[in-house]
């Protein structure tokens, strides 16, 4: 199943994702995205311009996708929209999302903890997906069980490549999908591969 799941998972670019299964389209902060798929569910980690890009939101929504995001997206987007906060979980036909926190760890930085902005963990039929979202490696990671970690490396407001590699060790997913990164630097394929 793992493999199945992974088969249908595209990365759009910095922290942009499609995931393809059986009935259903997910996609995760959408921005300057090439390729579009007409999704039943957007999740959206937090309101910073390339995660909560409402032009390609446009692009890629139905009209009835159900847009996932925290409350300061929220205020931003329209139609249906439900705000979660890390530690709760929804469950969209049969797809079972949670949010998880997702900050940095100095407070001065982009993403304080304050903010309470998103990472999500995504169980499709058993099969556990975590989205980071824009973050430093944090103590929440020690909890995480989940197949597939998609996970920053650019070390720009995030998780450097070398911080990256420890939150594969701790929450030792099966596969790990390096993001937010510029596909020019070859480097991080030599970290993550495949």
């Amino acid at each position: 199943m793992i493999e199945k799941i992974l088969n249908g998972i595209v990365w759009l670019g910095q922290s942009g994702f499609i995931i393809n299964i059986t009935n259903k389209t997910i996609t995760i902060d959408p921005y300057q995205a090439k390729g579009c798929a007409l999704s039943d569910i957007i999740l959206i980690t937090h309101p910073h311009w390339d995660h909560l890009s409402l032009e390609d939101i446009d692009r890629f929504r139905k009209p009835k996708t159900v847009i996932i995001t925290e409350a300061q997206s929220a205020k931003k987007l329209s139609g249906d929209v439900r705000v979660i906060k890390s530690g709760q979980e929804m469950n969209i036909d049969g797809i079972k999302i949670s949010a998880v926190s997702a900050y940095n760890i100095n407070d001065d930085s982009p993403h304080p903890k304050t903010n309470n902005w998103l990472g999500f963990i995504i169980n499709i039929d058993g099969v556990c997906i975590y989205h980071s979202g824009d973050t430093d490696l944090i103590p929440e990671m020690d909890n995480f069980s989940v197949d597939i970690a998609l996970l920053p490396v650019s070390g720009t407001y995030v998780m450097n490549a070398v911080e990256a590699i420890k939150a594969v060790s701790k929450i030792n997913p099966k596969i790990a999908i390096p993001m937010h990164y510029d596909p020019n630097l070859s480097r991080h394929w030599k970290i993550f591969p495949g």
